[in-house]
């Protein structure tokens, strides 16, 4: 399968999830996510908004990561969660 097919079924997934994920992680796949769809071409609507403050902030630590490598830790980090709440069920 590959990478792009694999980021799209891994991002289906997570966000089919009911159980919830912890907020540091849902930024993680947040910021993989941005990176691996809009590169270093940041935009940010922070308007002093916490919230959305912390999902910029997560995505610009991603600066000059690859598209292929944040897909590839996003569908990493996917399997991990995905995991972990299979073992829980």
């Amino acid at each position: 399968m590959d990478l792009d097919t694999q980021f799209q079924e891994a991002f289906e997934k997570i966000s089919k999830l009911k159980k919830a994920v912890a907020p540091d992680v849902m930024l993680k796949f947040y910021a993989y996510y941005k990176q691996a769809n809009f590169g270093n071409n940041f935009s940010c609507n922070c308007n002093l908004d916490l919230r959305n403050g912390f999902k910029f902030n997560a995505w610009m630590q991603l600066k000059g990561m690859s598209s292929e490598e944040a897909k590839e830790e996003y569908v990493k980090l996917a399997n991990i969660i995905l995991t972990e709440q299979k073992q829980k069920e």
